[in-house]
């Protein structure tokens, strides 16, 4: 009998539950809103441009339109236009995949690496506070978050090396960053776009909004700190501990080989340095983009090729190499975006934003106030651009809520937040997706991860808002 029950429960382990493959996610949400295309009839917003130049819906104009549900075929054709409107992020990824590769190939980053731990041993902890913060104010200034892409693949290794896993080096960067974007003082694309369309001064309400900035970040940096001591304590308690051991065994095998720590290697070094600056330089004073990033990145990886004596053909083998690594990722960027052409082709956004608003107005003040952040975070799902939203939302939201007596400052806030926050687990987020392909995370498991700080958060921008209703905040 007790053999039985041993063979059952061995069963049952073995039948436990687990996430399907990150596209497999992507293809049911897929299905779920060609689903939706059938029952959500069409309608569409006036547009007119405003003093900024910028395409704004134009509040109550909203009209039926004829429905446009997408077939089957319209369905498939989605991620091949995804992959197609995606294009500028899933080029970035090859180019930066094969450029750090080709960096990775000189043994550099590896050798870098060992000393750094070794300056840090016994402290490792500090690390990820002093680089959360780091991240967190370039959000929060010039609205970091492609920027951190980049980031990732630079840092990675380091994490590794100290102990931690691929979750915490995205943690540090992407999540960073986004907590900064969030709760932004002084973002241009999200709270100087916002309080331009809703005609109040910009960056005006900076004192709370810097406030608000600081406790997000700390709570963020405490969250993963929890994480990241026990995963260091107990390395098998991390999600991506299997998946990392690949990822460590090259760290080890660089730890055990006798290679010198040469002048070329530090020149890689430094050269690198140079790279990251270049790129902080080019996004505040000269506008950088995706392509001037990706542009840096490769003159990088080429000079870190010839300094580090690699051949022309061993160079070209690295870069391809690097690049088949960010196929996955480079997949799941169009597939998300999918979710959002399906919805756009079918004119059914402006139709839930309606529905929405419709609903909203008839609540009292604070409850209004409330449900606008989780209507912001819908909203987001499909317009996943901060500037996009903005010009979405609005138009409409910030007259709704003089009629609520909800301030506008306070109706900007609302948005930011809904805004932000969510693109850290939504997987129509193409930075987001980018990310977790540089780092090798499936999406299954960084949203498992992510979750708990999700709903921390959420209920974080519940407090802000009620607060700033409270305090009449103008």
């Amino acid at each position: 009998m007790e053999v039985l029950q041993s063979q059952e429960k061995e069963v049952k382990q073995k039948k436990k539950f687990s996430m399907p493959n990150t596209l497999v996610i992507m293809a049911v949400v897929i299905a779920l809103v060609a689903v939706a295309t059938y029952l959500i009839p069409g309608g569409a917003y006036d547009r007119v441009l405003n003093d900024q130049g910028r395409e704004v819906v134009v509040s109550g104009t909203y009209k039926a339109i004829a429905s446009q549900p997408q077939s089957l075929f319209d369905v498939l054709q989605s991620p091949i236009e995804g992959i197609v409107q995606g294009g500028e992020i899933i080029a970035f990824l090859f180019i930066v995949g094969g450029a750090f590769s080709i960096v990775s190939r000189t043994k550099a980053i590896d050798l870098g690496i060992l000393k750094i731990v070794n300056v840090f041993k016994g402290k490792e902890i500090l690390v990820l506070p002093i680089l959360m913060f780091m991240f967190s104010i370039g959000g929060a200034t010039f609205g970091m978050s492609e920027e951190a892409i980049a980031f990732v693949a630079v840092l990675m290794p380091l994490v590794l090396a100290l102990g931690y896993d691929s979750i915490v080096a995205v943690a540090i960067t992407y999540l960073a960053c986004n907590l900064g974007f969030s709760a932004a003082m002084l973002n241009p694309f999200t709270v100087g776009i916002a309080q331009s369309i809703a005609e109040i001064t910009l960056f005006s309400g900076v004192v709370y909004r810097s406030i608000l900035w600081v406790i997000t970040t700390i709570v963020g940096i405490i969250f993963l700190m929890i994480y990241a001591r026990r995963i260091k304590k107990n390395p098998q308690l991390s999600p991506m501990y299997k998946l990392d051991e690949e990822k460590r065994k090259k760290l080890n095998k660089s730890e055990n080989e006798e290679v010198k720590f040469t002048l070329s290697h530090k020149i890689i070094i430094a050269s690198i340095g140079v790279c990251l600056a270049v790129i902080i330089w080019g996004v505040l004073r000269k506008g950088f983009w995706i392509p001037e990033i990706a542009a840096v990145f490769l003159i990088t990886g080429i000079f870190a090729g010839i300094v580090g004596g690699l051949k022309a053909d061993e160079m070209a083998e690295a870069f391809i190499s690097g690049a088949k690594d960010m196929i996955g990722a480079a997949m799941v960027v169009g597939f998300a975006r999918a979710i959002v052409i399906i919805a756009e082709n079918a004119q059914i956004i402006d139709t839930i934003l309606f529905g929405l608003s419709s609903f909203i107005g008839k609540l009292p003040s604070l409850l209004a106030a409330c449900v606008m952040l989780p209507v912001q975070m819908f909203i987001n799902f499909f317009v996943i651009s901060g500037s996009g939203q903005a010009a979405l939302t609005m138009p409409i939201l910030a007259p709704l809520g003089d009629l609520l007596e909800i301030s506008r400052q306070t109706t900007v806030l609302i948005f930011q937040l809904g805004d932000g926050f969510s693109n850290a687990i939504f997987p129509t987020s193409g930075v987001l997706m980018a990310c977790l392909g540089m780092a090798g995370i499936p999406y299954s498991k960084w949203f498992k991860w992510i979750l708990p700080l999700q709903i921390i958060l959420f209920a974080l921008g519940i407090i802000f808002i009620t607060c700033a209703m409270m305090i009449g905040w103008a």
